[in-house]
């Protein structure tokens, strides 16, 4: 990409968001911002109890996104955000057009093992299910790849980092 432009790591908890987030904004040369520290403490709670976020739930966090999106417009950078709906990722647009997604995709056991190995997080494994099925994979008229997750962060992250030169 020979301009900076602001990446959203996208896709159903336990695809790798915040891991490869970080390696993308490295290959990149721009600073990477965690999509769950944009989450109200209210959030977080509700998540960690097992319960799905309402859309009304979203909307600030979604905002907040938004707005550190758009102060890195034309310096780049890249940020983790779930971004599940297309109404989400519009909403994202509206605050910082130009913004690229890259969509990590996977098998649906691969995910659950991950995410049942990992250590630290709130985003109970129960709640998978309703990620899958609010999932909106991106739209061909959205600028963004869709790249799997099988293999090491390393390898995802160069897959990413390839996918959204070659676009």
């Amino acid at each position: 990409m020979s301009t900076p432009h602001v990446v959203v790591v996208m896709g159903v908890a336990g695809t790798g968001k915040t891991t490869v987030g970080p390696l993308l904004a490295d290959r990149l040369g721009v600073p990477y911002a965690e999509g769950d520290d944009f989450h109200p403490p209210e959030n977080i709670a509700k998540m960690s109890s097992g319960t799905p976020l309402t859309d009304d739930d979203r909307w600030p966090w979604l905002d907040a996104i938004g707005a550190w999106a758009h102060g890195r417009a034309g310096h780049g950078g890249v940020v983790s955000c779930s971004a599940l709906k297309r109404g989400y990722r519009d909403r994202l647009r509206a605050a910082a057009p130009g913004l690229a997604f890259v969509h990590l995709t996977g098998d649906r056991a691969l995910i659950e093992d991950r995410m049942r190995h990992r250590e630290g997080h709130f985003m109970p494994t129960a709640l998978l299910d309703s990620q899958f099925a609010t999932l909106e994979p991106l739209g061909p008229d959205e600028a963004g790849v869709a790249v799997d997750v099988t293999g090491t962060p390393e390898e995802i992250a160069e897959r990413a980092a390839e996918a959204l030169a070659a676009r």
